[in-house]
């Protein structure tokens, strides 16, 4: 619909904050939405259909790797600091975020399946909330123990229950849940902001996303889910310009939820690989812009006369 509203738009910008690195689709969506090339063509062209999973995921040819980011760095730009575009980075380079995984040990003598001595947790991602059920209590227990000092804290969780699990166990804590009115939800997330209360309840999916927390530098996630953009969000409300000291993350899961974490990890490393071809091919692009202009333009020389063979008059 978009793509069709704006076909004849002759000046368009497609914007993100964090292209999904495991979807190469969401580049074809943005070329073709840009008069590029047309998102079936981008595929056929540098991708194979992987039939090997059960998806069928579009997988990047090997041999078309660097092809492929030129051809990106040629209609998109991906900035992470200035220094990505030949600027200066001064003032922009953030503190590092220190993260730290705390597990609690999940009873799998639970909800057992008929004749099983033990139950195997199944994490996909259709019955994992199941599975993060029978570890709420632990799980919110912890993080109310990592959230209670006397500095600013952000502790993010995925559920209702966990929600007024931690606003109860945490001293002082105001929660942001999905039933308050706008206003409400406004004046809370402010107040936080403002120094009104240490520590703010929330979910990422309610205040990941755009609101500035530098003042604090301390976030705890109690739960997490298999979105890599809503963690990376919830972690950017505190690592941001402005932030003046070290972010502290710790995440919180049971030990049946290492393959959650895993595949967050992953994409994180697709997202920093993402990034790192982009800034290549850019630069790439730059340096083959400046060789043109500095040995393809014709010269422009006046010669004496005889040089020529010619005698000056």
């Amino acid at each position: 619909m978009i793509q069709d509203a704006f076909d004849a738009t002759p000046f368009k910008l497609a914007a993100t904050a964090t292209p999904s690195p495991n979807d190469h689709t969401e580049l074809g969506n943005h070329a073709e939405f840009l008069g590029v090339i047309r998102q079936q063509e981008m595929l056929s062209k540098w991708f194979i259909n992987d039939t090997s999973t059960a998806s069928q995921d579009w997988r990047l040819k090997g041999h078309a790797v660097e092809d492929f980011w030129a051809f990106v760095a040629s209609w998109s730009r991906c900035a992470t600091l200035p220094s990505d575009l030949g600027g200066d980075d001064t003032g922009y380079v953030l503190p590092d975020v220190v993260r730290k995984v705390h597990k609690v040990k999940a009873d799998r003598s639970e909800n057992v399946a008929e004749g099983m001595l033990f139950r195997i947790p199944e994490m996909s991602a259709t019955s994992f909330h199941e599975e993060k059920r029978l570890t709420l209590d632990q799980r919110c227990e912890l993080a109310a123990e990592l959230a209670t000092h006397d500095k600013p804290v952000t502790v993010w969780c995925e559920t209702n229950e966990e929600s007024t699990a931690l606003a109860r166990m945490i001293p002082g804590a105001m929660e942001v849940h999905g039933s308050l009115d706008p206003d409400e939800k406004e004046r809370r997330l402010l107040g936080f902001a403002d120094g009104d209360y240490r520590v703010i309840v929330t979910k990422p999916k309610l205040a990941g996303f755009g609101v500035n927390w530098q003042h604090c530098a301390h976030a705890v996630f109690a739960s997490i889910s298999f979105s890599y953009e809503q963690h990376y969000q919830a972690v950017r409300r505190s690592h941001r310009f402005g932030q003046s000291e070290t972010v502290r993350n710790d995440i919180v899961i049971s030990d049946t939820e290492a393959s959650i974490w895993e595949a967050v990890n992953v994409k994180s490393k697709k997202h920093d690989e993402m990034k790192r071809r982009m800034a290549d091919a850019m630069r790439a692009a730059q340096s083959e812009v400046v060789r043109r202009v500095k040995y393809e333009r014709p010269l422009e020389l006046a010669f004496p006369a005889w040089i020529n063979g010619e005698t000056e008059k």
